[in-house]
């Protein structure tokens, strides 16, 4: 048998955070949402350069993060999931915007 969680769904109002950085020399604005209880609920990401494929991707990843973070997966697991150099610096777009966002929750 194979339990299924459900969705946490988030309120209709809740605070969020933009922020701007950059990762592998573009542009990128984020847009972080909370739960009530202060967890992380979503993540927007979006390039400089609208429709490009680093924009592209950067979406569908701040996407598939929060669909995971909805379904209950806390954001160090993903934080640790996602690819690092050899100094544990996030490699892309998707982990510099985590990890902003866990400097700042600290």
């Amino acid at each position: 048998m194979r339990l299924v969680r459900q969705r946490e769904r988030l309120p209709n109002r809740r605070s969020s955070l933009t922020f701007s950085f950059e990762s592998n020399g573009l542009a990128y604005t984020a847009t972080a949402s909370w739960f009530p209880d202060g967890r992380l609920a979503e993540l927007f990401l979006n390039n400089h350069k609208s429709n490009s494929s680093a924009d592209v991707n950067a979406r569908d990843g701040a996407i598939a993060v929060s669909l995971a973070l909805q379904n209950g997966t806390d954001l160090e697991t993903i934080r640790r999931a996602v690819s690092r150099d050899s100094q544990g610096r996030a490699s892309g777009p998707l982990g510099a915007a985590l990890d902003c966002l866990a400097e700042e929750t600290r």
